[in-house]
C-alpha cells in the first residue's frame, strides 16, 4: 500500500524515538536500525486512515519485533565467541536519545545496558518503556499486551535487578577524568601497586573481541588480577604493534553518557574502553574492540574533530 507524504512524514518524526527505544532494547546500533526499518515496512503495508494513534501503534510493532529479536539473540549469544557486550555509542549520537533527566541518562549507560542483559525480554521492555521514555504503566500494559497490574509489577522486579548491580554512586566529570589521568600514569608505568590503589577491590575487565579479535573468554575480577591485565595491555610490544597494525591514538571522550577511551588507528576506531568509575574507585572496564561493533563509532569519529590524543601507545 503506496503511503501518503503525511504518512511518510509521521513516521520520520518518530523515527528518532524508536531507534532510541530499539537500541536500548538490543544493545546494538545496527539490529536497531534494522527494526526501525522492519516497523516502516510495516506501517507502509498497513492502512494507515484505521490507526487512531500512530505513535502507539508504531512503538508497539517495534516493541514486539525487538522482543523477538531478544528472544532469538539468547539462543545466537549462547554461541557467541567470548564476552557479548553491546555496542558503544560515542558522544552525540542521535541514537543515544533523549538524556533530560538522570533516569534517562542512565537507562543507555554502558553500565546499565550490561545489567539488562540478565533481565528476560518482557523485564527489559518494560524497563526500558517506562525508565527511558516515561510510558505509564497503562500503554505499557497495551504495547506488550499486559494488564496494568502486571507491567507494575514486573517494572519494579527489573527496577530492583538494576539498582542492586548499580550499587555505588558513581563521580562526576571533573572527577572520572582526573581518575582516568591517574590510571593511565598507572598503567604505563610498569608497576602494578598504583594501578591496584586506584580500582574497588571487586574491580573487573572484561572484553568483547567477538572471536575477530583477541579477548579473554572470561571477565579479570579482583583489583590484583585487573590490575596486571592492564598493565600488560598498555605495555609496548611486538604483539600489542601486530595486532593494532599501527600506532594507537588514545583520546578520552563519553560513551553512552560515561567516560570512555577511544583507541584510534589511522582514523579507524580500533577499540571503546569504558570505564565505570565510583566514589570508591574504577569499578569496571567494560573493552569493545569488535570491529564489527565498531563500525558506526568509527563513521561519527571520523566526523567530527577530537583534538590532541592523550597518549600514544606502541
Amino acid at each position: 500500500m503506496a503511503l501518503t507524504m503525511t504518512d511518510v512524514d509521521r513516521f520520520e518524526s518518530s523515527r528518532p524515538r524508536l531507534e532510541a527505544i530499539a537500541y536500548r532494547l538490543l544493545g546494538s546500533a545496527s539490529e536497531a536500525e534494522d527494526a526501525v526499518q522492519e516497523t516502516y515496512l510495516r506501517w507502509q503495508a498497513t492502512d494507515t486512515d484505521r490507526i487512531e494513534v500512530p505513535e502507539a501503534w508504531l512503538t508497539k510493532v517495534l516493541t514486539n519485533l525487538c522482543l523477538n529479536q531478544l528472544t532469538s539473540a539468547r539462543a545466537r549469544r549462547e554461541t557467541y565467541v567470548g564476552e557479548w557486550l553491546p555496542e558503544p555509542l560515542l558522544a552525540g549520537d542521535p541514537m543515544l536519545g533523549p538524556a533530560d533527566s538522570a533516569e534517562r541518562r542512565e537507562s543507555v549507560s554502558y553500565a546499565v545496558l550490561a545489567l539488562l542483559e540478565r533481565l528476560t525480554p518482557s523485564e527489559r521492555a518494560v524497563y526500558v518503556l517506562r525508565e527511558a521514555f516515561d510510558y505509564p504503566h497503562r500503554e505499557i500494559a497495551g504495547i506488550l499486551d499486559l494488564t496494568e497490574a502486571a507491567s507494575q509489577q514486573i517494572f519494579h522486579r527489573a527496577k530492583k535487578h538494576v539498582a542492586e548491580g548499580r550499587a555505588r554512586a558513581e563521580v562526576d566529570e571533573a572527577a572520572a577524568r582526573r581518575i582516568i589521568e591517574e590510571f593511565l600514569a598507572a598503567a604505563t608505568s610498569g608497576r602494578t601497586e598504583p594501578l591496584v590503589r586506584l580500582l574497588t577491590e571487586d574491580a573487573v575487565a572484561v572484553g568483547d573481541g567477538g572471536g575477530k579479535v583477541p579477548a579473554r573468554a572470561r571477565a579479570f575480577e579482583g583489583a590484583v588480577a585487573v590490575a596486571k591485565f592492564m598493565r600488560g595491555l598498555f605495555k609496548p610490544g611486538p604483539a600489542q604493534r601486530a595486532l593494532a597494525g599501527g600506532p594507537v591514538d588514545l583520546y578520552l571522550t563519553s560513551a553512552n553518557g560515561g567516560p570512555a577511551l577511544v583507541a584510534v588507528v589511522g582514523g579507524r576506531v580500533f577499540g571503546v574502553m569504558c570505564l565505570e568509575i565510583t566514589d570508591e574507585g574504577i569499578a569496571a572496564f567494560r573493552n569493545q574492540v569488535n570491529p564489527d561493533k565498531l563500525e558506526r563509532a568509527t563513521r561519527q569519529w571520523a566526523a567530527t574533530d577530537h583534538g590532541t590524543p592523550l597518549l600514544r601507545l606502541f
